[in-house]
């Protein structure tokens, strides 16, 4: 037999080359779109350069671990990312009461109550029950700030900013799927050329996992764990599920997440946020993009894990050269790459006519950055679009 009909043969090589290129491309799309705002919020939450370097890793390691487990066991394509919007709130509270190690006590909060939504049934049901635009509004509410970033970047600092605003316009004219990548890589051209890192800085670059003794505060769980939990739940692991169902997997919920309340759990004592079920990443690796059969397209996450843990690799460098550089230019390419999830959870929170005020009103109160009783925003943005969707449609809501 020749070479060609061994790679055109049934379980050749060729029937995995497709699902492998698909998990490759999911897990480098989904790092390079969005690693800047993970360590950018690590730092604005008070992780010094090594700690956020480490939470990255950690994060890396565990979607590497989970994504080529699981989907070897279960020969099914679920992938697994860290959560994105958890992120993008981390970057708009700021260092809480406690520092850093206050932060990782709240993102301990934040694993356990994903572990107990598996393990509890009705607060899984609980979950499940926040509308669909409720939520969306209140991501977007989270996301609006960042994504303003750009435009306020372009006023500051023109010169650094216009060159990667042209790229981003070039590769969405051009190579959408790339387009924000091709961003982050025009970013790192200008900070290599414009950036002086400190004497020392690139000393021991190679990523280190640092431990951070968690401290349990109620202004950080308050503040940081229950939203992150919340965001976590309505804007990555249910949309997942509905994104696995779409392609034709039905998947049981509760033992993923218990997978990713302990998965974020361990991170968490390394200062790493919250890790999901995959929403975007996983159409790449569940759809027809990654096999035409689906029973032949679990090998894709499998290589998004790999690539994960080759990813890791690079992340004490990322946090010196995120750490050393303007934060402005960094929270531009981070509201970059969050425009799109602003125009999805716009779109999904205004969707429907009856629903449209209560998203509204969640929308301008997460939006507005107040904080009640301690309480941020993001929480009373929510609690307010429900009271109103349950005054006006209270069928709707029970």
């Amino acid at each position: 037999m020749s070479a060609e009909s061994t790679l055109a043969a049934p379980g050749g090589r060729q029937e995995y080359f497709q699902p492998i290129m698909a998990g490759a491309l999911a897990a480098t799309v989904g790092y390079a779109s969005t690693f800047t705002v993970v360590l950018a919020a690590l730092t604005a939450a008070g992780a010094s350069p090594q700690q956020a370097g480490s939470g990255l890793l950690s994060v890396c390691l565990a979607l590497g671990f989970l994504n080529i487990i699981v989907a070897w066991r279960v020969r099914t394509p679920i992938s697994f990312a860290w959560t994105t919007p958890g992120a993008a709130f981390l970057l708009t509270v700021g260092e809480p009461v406690g520092g850093f190690p206050a932060v990782a006590g709240a993102f301990l909060v934040a694993a356990a109550l994903i572990l107990l939504t598996g393990l509890v049934k009705p607060l899984a049901r609980l979950i499940a029950a926040i509308p669909a635009p409720i939520a969306n509004a209140m991501l977007a509410g989270m996301l609006l700030t960042l994504c303003l970033a750009p435009i306020t970047a372009l006023g500051e600092v023109p010169l650094f900013v216009l060159p990667i605003l042209l790229a981003w316009a070039l590769g969405l004219r051009f190579a959408r799927r790339y387009a924000v990548p091709i961003a982050v890589l025009v970013t790192g051209l200008v900070l290599a050329f414009t950036t002086h890192l400190p004497p020392g800085a690139l000393d021991g670059t190679w990523p280190v996992l640092l431990p951070v003794m968690p401290v349990f505060t109620w202004d950080a769980i308050v503040r940081i764990g229950l939203p992150v939990y919340v965001v976590t739940m309505a804007s990555q692991n249910l949309p997942g599920i509905a994104v696995m169902k779409a392609n034709g997997f039905d998947l049981r919920p509760s033992p993923i997440f218990v997978l990713t309340g302990i998965g974020s759990a361990i991170t968490a004592l390394f200062g790493g946020h919250a890790i999901n079920l995959a929403a975007i990443t996983a159409a790449i690796c569940a759809g027809p993009e990654a096999h035409p059969d689906p029973d032949k397209r679990w090998p894709a996450p499998v290589a998004a894990g790999v690539m994960y843990l080759l990813l890791g690799l690079a992340a004490s460098l990322a946090a010196a050269f995120i750490a050393a550089s303007p934060p402005i230019l960094i929270q531009a390419v981070a509201g970059l790459a969050l425009l799109s999830s602003l125009a999805s959870a716009l779109s999904g929170a205004l969707a429907q006519e009856d629903v449209r005020l209560p998203a509204i009103l969640t929308f301008v109160a997460t939006a507005s950055g107040i904080t009640i009783f301690g309480v941020s925003a993001p929480f009373w943005g929510l609690v307010g679009g429900i009271a109103l969707l349950f005054l006006l449609k209270p069928r709707q809501v029970a």
